[in-house]
């Protein structure tokens, strides 16, 4: 069993910046592939951004060229740095780990951007 846990969440006004944090337990850590979702007020939960087990990334188009996915594999850890915040970026975040054809969610943390 994976455990996920983020952190990071906050309140920020438009225009600044956060970084989340995933921490993710399990010797095979640098084989998964890494997750950022998030999921606003009524609405479906959406993918944000993804880096796999070879450091290849993906970014949902609202947030390219503000938003950076990284991985530390010797510490076991996944981050989104968040700049440039906009109002639409508010919403509950949330980790995911997928390896060996089983996901694992972590609890997700809340990301408010408001002035």
């Amino acid at each position: 069993q994976v455990q996920v846990v983020e952190s990071g969440g906050g309140l920020v006004q438009p225009g600044g910046s956060l970084r989340l944090s995933c921490a993710a337990s399990g010797s095979d850590f640098n084989l998964y592939i890494m997750d950022w979702f998030r999921q606003a007020p009524g609405k479906q939960r959406e993918l944000v951004a993804r880096i796999d087990n070879v450091f290849n990334t993906y970014y949902v188009d609202s947030v390219k060229g503000r938003f950076t996915i990284s991985r530390a594999n010797a510490e076991r850890m996944v981050y989104l740095q968040m700049n440039s915040l906009k109002a639409e970026d508010t919403a509950i975040y949330y980790c995911k780990a997928t390896w060996s054809f089983n996901e694992y969610w972590g609890q997700g943390t809340q990301v408010t951007v408001s002035s």
